[in-house]
């Protein structure tokens, strides 16, 4: 069976879009060669800055004959009907058969489409491809029509066999198929040809070219690595910036330079960011100092002068660049001297952080008054949180933040550090904005934790009560990373907020301190009736009344914005494991809004649906609640008066009646603790007693004082049960 080898030759693919273009040459090439009857073994494809490659293996010779039947006219149909049918099926009259049909008979057409050799399917299939391929952006050069993402150079196809390659006949806008291509563009720029994957992995090596990414970055890291090491240095971990350079070059030639001293004493992260942003350069760490002293970049081909000439370059353009990152630091430094971090904080009163929420000042005055009210129930002192938060936003009027919008928030700790502020409010400038994802740290310290909830739960409430919530794959203000956010602040620090009633006063905070309009609101449900269009200027909040309407609007809006905070909740917990029906049944209980509380319920319920006890529980009890909700129905009567011990028959019976009354000792005063454990383990313990009861007893016999009390005893176990979760929302 053939292998197939694809290789299209272009000018420099931009590195973000390489493994892209790489998995869509893959997929879409395989996809056809499949949709055309072909079959293949495996397949892999690389990119490289100037090509795509795809190494199909194991491929058929040729596509299968196909036979289709079609049925046509019934027996009996005009000549015409039938006539036009052998037309459309392509054969003759004189091929069809008449066969039953049903209750008659119809005529039939048996179409045999030949086998095609694999490398016409190919060129057809690649030319396919490439016309239509997939690019972010692409352009179009010449006089030809093909779009490329760069000018297309050459297209090497290869079908090879024991007898040898075969080139696969193509032409795409004059660039012809063939066997040829070239290694790197200076060191070895003769073509050459090909025979086979293996001979084009192996010759394209010999001319410098690496054709794997993962082995280029690899190479890389292993290579700056060794060199940092020999000098008691580290290099800085950054995978975004390998993968990159990886994609810059076909032969990497790892080089490391020395940062000049004058830079040295800017801040690590400021170095870092300046080296990686404009130069793509990978930062080398002293680790007994701290201080980022070296750099290493990845040049595309070796010098006689092993680098030297290359790395001069690179430290004068370098040093020019970390002089402006200089001059903004000290610049920074003067400000803060002599205004103090706060004075720095002024210039946000002209910049709108959103026009319907007011400046970026209005909105630190929303997060400092909240702040203050977290802090207690964080273990932080309530005036440091609210100076910390007066702060934590000074850095984005900074010259260093202007350049590097990345740095804000780590440049607010060094300026709240200059500025002798307090060691854990310049903490909370450098991690309010955290976590910033699934995988980011998030922050422990009290007053970073109730900066960064104020600021979270503030953009929430404020984008809640303009009505600008995410929309399908749409959400341009981050509100779902801001809601991940305020769950793993509660969930990892414990912190135990009953968030309904305060979302509630937050969107009326934002109704009353920011510049809206009533109107905003019309088009929600059950506005209808909203009073004439009243503006609430900022000037005039203390005084600014809110109808009824409006409560209703805002208790509609909380409840909305916490249903999402739910929402967000349950992906979170299915990402770490937990059910989703087992979050279902500990929404239904009362506190869902304390986050905290929620899962630990959740937690304790899964645990014990683990176990056998657990599990077989859960089936006593969808049994004693179906048989109830039947009678209940059937009778119209709700069974929950009470079951008389007195009326138990047999041991069974009246094992299950002392379970029950221990059961309710044992989790009441668990469930007052909220120990749900042991909660969870008591009414795991029922689950004996219940199917002893159901294997003994019968419920719906015919003496009717019996019935009523085995009923009520059902709902006895329906009600313990249901007082620690709602097992009724469990699947199975």
């Amino acid at each position: 069976m053939p292998d197939l080898l694809i290789e299209l030759f272009s000018e420099e693919i931009p590195a973000r879009m390489q493994a892209r273009a790489a998995e869509d040459l893959k997929r879409l090439m395989t996809q056809g060669l499949v949709d055309a009857g072909l079959t293949y073994a495996g397949a892999r494809a690389f990119a490289t800055p100037r090509r795509l490659a795809l190494a199909v293996a194991g491929l058929t010779p040729e596509s299968p004959t196909r036979r289709e039947e079609r049925k046509g006219p019934r027996e009996g149909a005009p000549d015409a009907a039938i006539d036009g049918f052998a037309r459309s099926a392509g054969v003759p009259r004189a091929a069809l058969e008449l066969r039953a049909a049903g209750k008659g008979r119809a005529w039939f057409a048996t179409i045999e489409t030949p086998g095609r050799p694999a490398a016409g399917i190919v060129a057809e299939v690649l030319e396919g491809v490439v016309r239509g391929f997939p690019w972010p952006k692409s352009m179009r050069w010449g006089a030809g029509s093909l779009r490329w993402v760069r000018p297309l150079h050459a297209i090497l196809c290869i079908l090879t066999t024991e007898a040898g390659a075969e080139v696969v006949p193509l032409d795409i806008d004059g660039i012809r198929a063939g066997d040829t291509t070239r290694g790197h563009r200076f060191m070895a720029p003769d073509p050459f040809s090909v025979t086979s994957f293996e001979d084009y992995r192996a010759k394209l090596k010999r001319a410098f070219v690496l054709l794997d990414a993962e082995e280029r970055a690899d190479h890389i890291w292993i290579e700056a690595h060794n060199m940092a090491f020999a000098q008691g240095l580290e290099v800085v971990e950054d995978k975004a910036l390998l993968a990159e350079v990886a994609g810059l070059v076909e032969w990497p030639v790892v080089l490391m330079g020395a940062i000049a001293p004058d830079f040295l004493d800017l801040p690590p992260e400021v170095l870092q960011t300046s080296m990686r942003e404009h130069q793509k350069f990978f930062s080398v760490r002293n680790p007994a100092s701290g201080r980022i002293e070296r750099f290493v970049t990845v040049a595309s081909r070796e010098t006689a002068d092993a680098g030297a000439t290359i790395l001069a370059g690179n430290a004068k353009v370098l040093a020019a660049r970390l002089s402006d990152a200089k001059f903004f630091w000290e610049n920074d430094l003067r400000v803060v001297s002599q205004k103090g971090l706060e004075g720095m904080a002024e210039g946000l009163a002209q910049v709108t952080f959103h026009n319907k929420l007011g400046s970026q000042a209005d909105r630190i005055g929303r997060i400092e008054a909240l702040a203050r009210e977290i802090a207690p129930l964080v273990g932080a002192q309530p005036d440091l949180a609210a100076e910390a938060a007066r702060v934590a936003k000074a850095d984005l009027r900074s010259e260093m933040v202007g350049e590097f919008p990345e740095l804000q928030g780590t440049m607010g700790g060094y300026y709240a550090r200059a500025a002798g502020l307090p060691e854990a409010v310049a903490a909370a400038c450098r991690e309010h904005y955290q976590p910033l994802g699934p995988s980011d740290a998030v922050p422990t310290a009290p007053v970073s934790v109730a900066v960064a909830l104020a600021d979270k739960l503030d953009t929430l409430t404020g984008f809640w009560a303009i009505d600008e919530k995410p929309t399908g794959s749409k959400d341009p203000y981050a509100l779902r990373r801001a809601a991940l956010g305020v769950i793993r602040l509660m969930l990892t620090n414990g912190t135990r907020v009953t968030l309904g009633r305060m979302l509630e006063l937050r969107v009326d905070f934002c109704l009353r301190h920011s510049k809206l309009f009533v109107s905003v609101f019309s088009a929600l449900p059950s506005a209808t009736d909203r009073p004439p269009t009243i503006e609430i200027d900022v000037k005039s909040t203390a005084s600014a009344e809110i109808s009824t309407q409006d409560i209703a609007f805002i208790e509609r809006a909380a409840a909305d914005l916490l249903a999402f905070l739910h929402d967000r909740l349950k992906v979170h917990l299915r990402e770490q494991g937990v059910r989703h029906d087992v979050i279902d049944a500990c929404l239904a209980m009362p506190n869902a809004d304390d986050l905290t509380l929620l899962v630990r319920r959740a937690e304790a319920l899964q645990a014990m649906l683990q176990t056998e006890d657990g599990e077989n529980l859960v089936q006593g009890f969808r049994r004693a609640n179906n048989i109830l909700t039947q009678a209940e129905d059937r009778d119209g009567v709700e069974y929950s008066f009470g079951a008389d011990p007195r009326l138990a028959q047999g041991p069974e019976e009246e094992a299950l009646f002392a379970a029950l009354d221990a059961a309710e000792l044992a989790i009441e005063p668990a469930m007052e603790a909220e120990d749900f454990a042991a909660a969870m383990h008591a009414m795991a313990a029922l689950r004996a007693p219940i199917d002893a009861f159901f294997e003994a007893v019968q419920i719906n016999t015919d003496n009717a004082v019996i019935r009523r009390n085995r009923l009520n005893l059902l709902h006895r176990i329906r009600a313990v049960c249901l007082s620690v979760a709602d097992l009724t929302r469990l699947e199975g």
